[in-house]
């Protein structure tokens, strides 16, 4: 099951470097933004709660989705991008094992039983 799971997200991740490509960024935006995300960390520094709350406030897919979205329909390719590093980084950390956290602990998330 962890490898059909993560090649689910490998594939999703790809999917997100494709539509990436439709934009009219130069190449370099891409690698330049994938980590940005991880800036959300910064609530740990407060307390494990806090720091999970921003965290999974910001891995979550469904905001890449809407904020994706909202850049479609209002044609910003700027909300787009953000929407789609968003999403291609959410699927890249749970490619690699790192998922939402629990509040207890950085370490403690939806992904250690796999």
């Amino acid at each position: 099951m962890k490898t059909l799971l993560k090649s689910e997200e490998l594939i999703q991740f790809l999917g997100a470097i494709y539509l990436f490509s439709h934009l009219d960024f130069a190449w370099w935006w891409f690698p330049a933004l994938i980590l940005l995300p991880d800036v959300s960390m910064i609530g740990y520094l407060i307390n494990p709660a806090i720091g999970a709350v921003l965290y999974n406030i910001v891995h979550h897919k469904g905001l890449g989705i809407v904020v994706g979205l909202l850049g479609l329909m209002m044609g910003n390719q700027i909300l787009m991008l953000a929407g789609i590093i968003l999403f291609a980084h959410s699927s890249m950390d749970r490619m690699m094992g790192y998922g939402l956290k629990y509040f207890d602990s950085f370490k403690h998330t939806s992904l250690e039983s796999l």
